[in-house]
């Protein structure tokens, strides 16, 4: 072969490789969109994405889950479903520049992914039944489908005799390419619709529900309790504001109607299966409560208060014959599952110990949002959520610590976590430049089920100076404080800490999350000007 041929070939080839690249997309956009429509028949939580995503959550390290949630926050459910379709769109270009040349092998590697999607889908915990595979290996057929179909229209690879392969219709492969990509699209987006609509019982549901009056309604948030300093977390935190997390990718909605929870396994005399017209007709209660995730770093965003009004979790566990273990009772575990099939086990003595532990059907005046749980789910003061929050629940487990390790447990997170005595500097911010003069500098101390005794300030390394605390609302809320400092010119470094009722002032040790929650003093860096 001559220099002249060698050198023809070269462009020929690169050409071929990056419409090859383009199928692979192609293909792997249709199976996709197929896979999404057909979810839409089966379950939304049946598609690929979302099998494969909620598969990553589960076997992912918990340093890594920490460090997601500490880089994305509440964005890191997105990150990982672009991360998903980042490395999916890779290996559909390594498959269809497979396919210029091996056009089985290529086409074939599409139908492994499918399998890999069929795998995660039917391993997944709230899977009941095979029909979660279909929606990946049918868009598995429907990928590899495209790729040989489209790979066949490719200009053909140079015979090693230097002949030329056999002529390229480059306009029948233009237009059976944007007719794939048509379809793709079009497929996708009756895909999403169709999914949209699934929960539109669920939404019909939530619209309808009037929640009942409180039988024993909250008492009024005390005067003083939201000081007026700029820059401090509201007492009471906005629906849309409240923190959520969790290992839901696509949010259950799920009909009010249809719902029922069952009490059932040790120590329970009497097991019962409610709807949510049974659960509304008992006394419904109504509690300010704080809640805290294990997850919140040292001066974290993920706390916030909200008013819920819900029924007593021990008055319908010792409905049921429930005893505590301090009683007698042989369970010391309440293991809650929820429709996605998380697992969180609570303490059976915590929830029933007369703190205002509760299934709870509305927050903050309206029913439950469908991310923070609707129809019912779980809050118990003075527990991190992840042994206490159940979302979506729709199983309580009376059962033991030794005889079963909830969803958390055994990705080495403790067994039993109270929230520890925290505190937050909210203004001013790190970094922040005010001015010379009286700065005032605010915050929230939070001690659930203890409450907040005492807050301290320390400019830099002087001595602790008090707060002044705002008006307690409950011992299971948070309590906002403040102090007016003298800031003189320079840098300076602002540190809080709190003291509990029972005397515990949290301490300086940091720690991370893992395995019961994080610990240390909030500190801010400023420069007063």
């Amino acid at each position: 072969m001559s220099d002249e041929e060698r050198e023809t070939r070269k462009p020929a080839r690169a050409v071929r490789l990056a419409l090859g690249g383009l199928s692979g997309l192609l293909a792997g956009c249709a199976a996709l969109a197929v896979a999404e429509l057909v979810a839409a028949a089966v379950r939304p939580e049946a598609g690929p994405v979302v099998a494969v995503g909620g598969a990553a959550i589960d076997r992912t390290p918990v340093a890594v889950k920490d460090w997601a949630i500490r880089s994305f926050g509440t964005h890191d459910k997105l990150v990982l479903q672009l991360g998903i379709l980042a490395v999916l769109a890779l290996f559909a270009l390594a498959l269809g520049m497979l396919a210029t040349r091996h056009r089985r092998p290529g086409a074939a590697g599409v139908l492994v992914f499918g399998a890999a999607g069929a795998v995660a889908a039917t391993g997944r915990p709230d899977s009941t039944s095979l029909a979660d595979a279909v929606p990946s290996v049918a868009g598995a057929v429907a990928g590899a489908a495209l790729l040989y179909f489209l790979a066949g229209r490719l200009p053909a690879p140079h015979r090693a005799s230097g002949t030329p392969g056999r002529d390229w219709d480059r306009r029948a492969f233009v237009i059976a390419a944007t007719a794939a990509a048509a379809a793709s699209a079009g497929a996708g987006a009756l895909g999403r619709a169709l999914n949209g609509s699934s929960g539109r019982d669920a939404v019909a549901s939530r619209d309808a529900l009037d929640l009942p009056a409180p039988d024993s309604p909250a008492p009024a948030v005390p005067k003083g309790a939201q000081l007026r300093v700029a820059g401090v977390s509201s007492f009471r935190t906005p629906n849309k504001d409240f923190y959520r997390v969790d290992t839901a990718l696509v949010v259950p909605k799920v009909d009010a109607t249809a719902w029922r929870l069952r009490v059932h396994g040790t120590g329970v005399r009497r097991p019962v299966t409610l709807s949510f017209a049974d659960l509304l007709r008992r006394k419904p209660v109504e509690r300010d409560i704080t809640l805290t995730c294990v997850s919140n770093e040292v001066g974290g965003p993920y706390v916030g208060t909200a008013r819920w009004i819900g029924v007593r979790l021990a008055d319908l566990l010792a409905d049921c014959g429930v005893v505590p273990p301090s009683r007698g009772g042989p369970a010391d575990q309440l293991v809650a599952r929820s429709v996605d099939g998380m697992t969180i086990g609570s303490p059976v003595e915590d929830v029933m110990d007369g703190r205002d532990a509760l299934l709870a059907v509305g927050m903050n005046g309206e029913p439950l949002p469908f991310a923070h749980g609707f129809p019912v789910r779980m809050v118990v003061p003075g527990l991190y959520g992840y042994v206490s929050a159940c979302k979506w629940i729709q199983d309580l487990e009376l059962t033991t610590f030794d005889s079963y390790d909830a969803y958390w447990v055994k990705r080495d997170w403790a067994r039993e976590a109270p929230v520890k005595t925290q505190s937050r500097i909210d203004t001013p911010k790190p970094f922040a430049r005010p001015k010379t003069g009286t700065v005032m500098v605010a915050g929230v101390a939070w001690a659930q089920h203890r409450g907040i005794d005492k807050v301290e300030i320390r400019v830099d390394d002087g001595p602790w100076q008090d707060a002044t605390l705002a008006a307690e609302d409950s011992r299971d809320t948070w309590r906002q404080w403040s102090y007016a400092w003298r800031a003189g010119q320079g840098g300076h470094t602002l540190t809080v800490r709190a003291t509990d009722r029972t005397g515990r002032t949290q301490t300086e040790k940091r720690t991370r999350t893992v395995p019961d929650g994080a610990s240390g003093w909030h500190s801010v860096v400023v420069t007063v000007e």
